[in-house]
């Protein structure tokens, strides 16, 4: 389960790259940071990456649902979260690769999970489960189209996807040996019930050697019943 520190560095960046973005005040302590504004752009490597700031509403890839689809999404993600958690102790004697995919995964969904959960409350502008997710991470990849909408650079997202996306690749990768180890492991179990196990054998082998001379004692007693009915018969 030590795997769970690696889910939790991406949840502690996520958030603190988030809130260094969207900016935040602490009023017990009179601070305040304003971090960026909205859609504000600081070029990073020229325009080949920046930092966007927006809010994603929905899914992945900027893709709304709606709000009367938004709490379930917000559910499923956190149900998700509680699967991938008892998902990683069942594996924990699996590879490190596998172990480390999965934790990647799950600090990514927990780190939008914050937002979708908390961010509205916490900056006042949407009930609990309503938050938008803040994306900030903008680089020009390629154009592509997905789901009917055509984007001339990458949808821009923030550290939460980009562990997803990394413990997905994980995954794919390695996916023949994580296939490999549950082949071997039932080769092992198929091998172990082959094994052959007498049912008269007795659990203690010193019994073993008592039967053997109860053996020897009984023949040796059968010969001389048949010596003595040979000499009567005479």
């Amino acid at each position: 389960m030590k795997v769970l520190y690696l889910s939790f560095f991406v949840v502690a960046s996520d958030q603190i790259t988030k809130l260094l973005v969207k900016g935040f005040s602490i009023p017990f302590l009179n601070f305040n940071y304003d971090g960026m504004y909205y859609g504000q752009i600081i070029p990073i490597i020229g325009d080949f990456a920046r930092l966007t700031y927006i809010e994603n509403p929905g899914m992945a890839f900027g893709y709304d649902p709606g709000n009367a689809f938004k709490l379930w999404i917000t559910l499923f993600s956190l149900i998700a979260s509680i699967g991938l958690i008892f998902y990683i102790y069942i594996i924990r004697n699996k590879s490190l690769s596998l172990r480390a995919a999965i934790a990647l995964i799950l600090g990514g969904a927990v780190g939008n999970l914050i937002d979708r959960m908390f961010y509205g409350v916490i900056f006042d502008y949407a009930p609990l489960f309503y938050g938008k997710v803040v994306d900030f991470v903008d680089v020009d990849f390629f154009n592509f189209t997905l789901f009917g909408k055509s984007y001339e650079r990458w949808p821009i997202f923030n550290v939460a996807d980009a562990a997803v996306t990394v413990g997905v690749l994980i995954l794919i990768l390695f996916y023949r040996k994580h296939q490999q180890e549950e082949k071997e492991i039932t080769n092992v179990l198929d091998a172990s019930e082959m094994i052959p196990v007498s049912e008269n054998l007795p659990s203690n082998p010193g019994n073993l050697e008592m039967e053997e001379e109860k053996v020897i004692k009984s023949d040796g007693i059968a010969d001389g019943e048949a010596g003595k009915r040979e000499k009567i018969q005479d």
